[in-house]
């Protein structure tokens, strides 16, 4: 009896040191040499923005711009400094693309700009692939900080095209911070940019790299372009921070973007923190943390607008250290101001009129026909001498306003240089290619719009189709004109760039664009008003 209780008792003991050694397999491995020191008390403040898309100047009402946000975050810094502290200012990604004076100039003054503000680090969003990779690799030398993506592999290699993590020493405190990147860049980014790369799953790497990371560090903060989607539901997007954190323990902080929405305070998931600072500047996040003995022991967050006019989600945020406007810095406005003014000499030259609002806003436009997706596509369409034409919303940007066009305005509805591309295709080719585009989601950068052709999508197939008006016939061909982006298979599109027809003519979307309205100028909205000739039965 004494022997069977011995052997019972050897066995729960072995069992229960088999239960803690796998709950501490489950626990974020500590540094293996931490520096810090037992009982001391640190402070780090984490400064963040993401999706920057080319506002390094401020704009007609006075909000954001660099030098506002510089004046903003020197006196942070001051103040944190004077408490003992330590900051640190990390980007969420989307430098590139959306104001024509930083499109121009390949997003140089910002760069340049946020050289000066120091930032330390900044992933990679899908909008750095909208220029080719050598203007990346300059922008990376403006820039002077790394550019962090452990997701986006370079399939020669098998190793991260950019640097993944980067470890940074914050007085004692090892504070590792690691970059990912939306795997839907595959489909988002220009695949002409993206050839001979692979977007793995974020989550996937990192479930390897957080581990490794957490043996090196005493914090892990990811910069993140991949979104933040309330509880997790990320619909057709690829998952975004909220599935990263709670598919992957360990990391303390998610300083996230893509998704351009504001965080008022932090969803937090799984133990991580999850911030973003909606978009353009508009706000500088500040989170500030009180590490001692290994852990994190208090956090506050804040979103400060940076000269801000209208009424925020937010309506009693407050600039913590600057009630009124905060100045412009007056160095950083001496390094902008050149390329603002080089910007809008080119830009500004009248090229027509419009006789009324063509729109692109992106709620209406990635949801149903408008006049400005008509426009763009019958632009392309007589340009490539084609019979029909199909252009991704996600490619219209902006609205072209009543009164007097200027190539500035242009320039804000199609800010990605693509170009003009056209490919023959025969009748079940065509077919096949409209059911695909016709069948794009509403509500996605994907979602077409047309020019030549009309016809009923029933069950994700195109039916009753019809060419200018001349049902489609079988054994001729077509010409259709798209742009190289979604000839490339950008936004999911079906790729035409290996068919022996495909032709890329080189020639400038906005450029085209901008010749189309000097001919027919003054032009009449009326004249591109939606006819319903797509139509999409449950």
């Amino acid at each position: 009896m004494k022997q069977y209780r011995r052997s019972l008792n050897y066995f729960l003991i072995s069992l229960l040191t088999l239960v803690m050694v796998g709950c501490a397999s489950l626990a974020p491995t500590p540094p293996e040499k931490p520096d810090w020191q037992p009982g001391k008390i640190y402070h780090l403040t984490i400064l963040h923005t993401n999706d920057h898309h080319g506002r390094f100047w401020q704009n007609e009402q006075g909000e954001y711009g660099l030098a506002a946000r510089k004046t903003l975050i020197d006196n942070i810094r001051e103040e944190v400094a004077l408490n003992d502290g330590y900051t640190m200012l990390l980007s969420g990604g989307d430098i590139n693309t959306g104001v024509p004076e930083s499109d121009l100039q390949d997003a140089e003054p910002d760069f340049l700009g946020m050289r000066m503000l120091q930032y330390d680090a900044m992933a990679i969003g899908n909008h750095e692939f909208d220029n080719p990779r050598a203007v990346l690799e300059q922008q990376q030398k403006w820039a002077g900080f790394p550019f962090l993506s452990a997701n986006i592999i370079d399939k020669k290699t098998g190793k991260p095209l950019f640097q993944a993590y980067k470890i940074f020493k914050e007085g004692d405190l090892k504070v590792a911070v690691v970059g990912f990147t939306t795997d839907d860049t595959a489909k988002l980014g220009n695949p002409e940019y993206l050839k001979g790369l692979e977007i793995k799953s974020p989550i996937e790497v990192a479930k390897t790299l957080i581990p490794k990371l957490r043996k090196q560090a005493d914090l892990i903060i990811a910069i993140t372009h991949m979104g933040h989607y309330k509880n997790g539901n990320h619909g057709g997007n690829a998952p975004g921070d909220a599935s990263l954190a709670r598919a992957v323990p360990g990391i303390d902080v998610i300083v996230g973007g893509h998704s351009q929405n504001p965080l008022f305070k932090p969803d937090v998931q799984n133990g991580t923190l999850i911030l973003q600072a909606h978009e353009w500047g508009k706000y500088v996040g500040c989170l500030d943390l009180t590490y001692e003995n290994g852990k994190i022991t208090h956090s506050s967050y804040k979103l400060i607008p940076v000269n801000l006019k209208k009424n925020t989600p937010d309506q009693n945020s407050k600039n913590r250290l600057i009630e009124d406007d905060i100045p412009q810095d007056p160095d950083m406005i001496n390094l902008l101001t050149p390329y603002q003014e080089k910007g809008e000499q080119a830009l500004n030259t009248q090229i027509g009129k419009a006789t009324g609002d063509f729109i692109g806003d992106r709620h209406q436009v990635r949801h149903e026909e408008t006049n400005l997706g008509n426009l763009i596509a019958r632009t392309m369409k007589e340009a490539a001498h084609a019979d029909l034409a199909v252009m991704n919303s996600g490619g219209i940007r902006d609205s072209l306003p009543e009164g007097a066009i200027t190539y500035k305005n242009v320039l804000k509805v199609q800010p990605f240089g693509n170009t003009l591309a056209y490919v023959t295709l025969n009748a079940d080719q065509l077919t096949d290619y409209l059911s695909a585009v016709a069948s794009m989601p509403p509500g996605t950068g994907a979602f077409a719009q047309f020019q030549g052709v009309s016809l009923t999508l029933k069950n994700g197939k195109a039916t009753h189709i019809l060419i200018n008006g001349k049902p489609l016939e079988q054994g001729r061909t077509y010409r259709l004109a798209t742009n190289n982006y979604s000839a490339s298979g950008g936004d999911g599109y079906p790729k035409l760039t290996d068919l022996p027809s495909y032709v890329n003519t080189g020639d400038s979307d906005a450029d085209l664009l901008v010749k189309y309205i000097k001919q027919h100028s003054p032009l009449n909205p009326d004249d591109y008003s939606p006819t319903g000739a797509i139509q999409r039965e449950p």
